[in-house]
This record gives structure tokens, C-alpha cells and sequence, in this order.
């Protein structure tokens, strides 16, 4: 039986992460070519082998030549490129008395300059060459911040307006963006981290990863500028 994305060839960024692993899993099952970006080590190696899969390191996405050479070479690759699932970002909790402007500058560098960055290349190619689809990772907690969460919900809002901003200025050109908002995910990390929490109520990666693949099939083509929540049962 066809998969959802045969024959598409889409980028993966943090493939190594919690999220990314499932992700790339999820888009391998439903027939994609996937090219895996994360940092150089060994949670990249790690990742299984697969015929339809690649493996690029790379230091860091938010260097703008370095994430567009990347993108650039997938692209000559297979000729083209489909879609990205942008699952590359980073968490810091802090409050009023703990959050310097370096903890800020982190924040908006991790998530906000990646996908400044990929976003960019990414839509540049997919406008000139028949659309595409690009997926983004937001937060629950960007829409209302709860204490402690103030430099990372800041940062996830401006992905946020992101998504939306450049979604309406290439909506008419086949390229669709669009932003996946999981709620706290079953992680190893977070049930060390909250150990008296409810792990059942949180959102799971395999559902997180079933999201992205449908916005990035032609099955979700009527949906773009969308921030979809994916909540959990919490």
C-alpha cells in the first residue's frame, strides 16, 4: 500500500532530538526520502539505517551560509526537495530574576534564527519549482506563557509569526507553511524532570510526527498559515 509521501523528498532538522527520531520513522513508513540534519555525534549515527535515508552534519543552523550550503546540497542531490520538517529548537526555564540577555539571545537564536534560516532556502527553492511544504514546531506555551517560560514562549511566538507572515506572502505560489504546537511530550527528560507528573495526559512524538506528515502530504494541500495544537490529555 502507498504511503502518504512516496516519492517526496523531504528534510528532517534535529532528526537526532526526541521528536526528530519519531519523525524521521513516521516519514520513512509513509514512503519519503529523508535527508536526517542534526550536530555531528553520535545521536546522528545512531539513527537506524534505511535505503531512502541520508545522514547530514551540521554544527549549527542558525549559521545562515552554513544552513543554506546544506539545504542546497539536498536539493542537487535529488533534484529537488518536497518538504521540511523543522523540529530543530531549544527549552530554557527561567524566571524574572534568572533570565539575563544571554539566555534570551540563546533562545531566539535556537528557534528563531533556524527557522529563519531554513524556512528562507527552503521556500526560495519550492517557489520556483512548483510549491512545496514546510512544517515548523511551535509551543502550546507561546500563546499564553506561563511563569518561567518567558524567553522560550517569546521566541516560539515569533516562530509563530513567522509561519503566519511568510505563509500569506507565498500562499499563492504552492508553498504552504505551517507549525505543529505539542503540549508537554512524553519524553525521557521531561518525566526526570517533572517525575510527579501525569505522563499519560502528555502529547506522545508519534503523534506530533503523524501531524507533520500530513501537513506535509498532498492530503493537508488546503492548509497553510495554520497553527495546529497538539495538546495531549492534559
Amino acid at each position: 500500500m502507498p504511503g502518504m509521501l512516496d516519492g517526496k523528498t523531504i528534510i528532517v532538522t534535529g532528526a537526532a532530538g526526541n521528536l526528530g527520531r519519531v519523525t524521521v520513522a513516521h516519514l520513512l513508513a509513509e514512503g519519503a526520502k529523508v535527508t536526517a540534519f542534526d550536530r555531528p555525534g553520535a545521536m546522528l549515527d545512531a539513527l537506524p539505517a534505511h535505503p531512502r535515508l541520508a545522514k547530514v552534519a551540521l554544527a549549527d543552523l542558525a549559521d545562515e551560509a552554513a544552513s543554506s550550503a546544506a539545504i542546497a546540497g539536498v536539493i542537487g542531490a535529488h533534484g529537488g526537495l518536497h518538504g521540511v520538517a523543522h523540529t530543530v529548537g531549544g527549552f530554557a526555564w527561567a524566571g524574572l530574576a534568572d533570565s539575563p540577555a544571554a539566555l534570551w539571545e540563546q533562545q531566539f537564536r535556537l528557534n528563531v534564527l533556524t527557522t529563519l534560516n531554513v524556512l528562507r532556502t527552503a521556500a526560495t527553492h519550492m517557489r520556483a519549482h512548483g510549491g512545496g511544504s514546510i512544517v515548523a514546531v511551535g509551543a502550546g506555551a507561546a500563546q499564553r506563557a506561563p511563569a518561567g517560560m518567558s524567553a522560550y514562549a517569546a521566541a516560539k511566538s515569533a516562530v509563530h509569526r513567522m509561519v503566519e507572515s511568510f505563509a500569506d506572502e507565498l500562499k499563492g505560489e504552492g508553498v504552504r507553511v505551517n507549525a505543529v504546537l505539542p503540549g508537554t511530550m512524553d519524553t525521557a527528560q521531561n518525566r526526570t524532570d517533572m517525575p510527579d507528573a501525569d505522563p499519560t495526559k502528555w502529547t506522545r512524538t508519534e503523534e506530533v510526527a503523524a501531524t507533520i506528515g500530513f501537513l506535509l502530504s498532498d492530503a493537508g494541500s488546503g492548509i497553510t498559515g495554520v497553527l495546529v495544537p497538539v495538546p495531549g490529555r492534559g
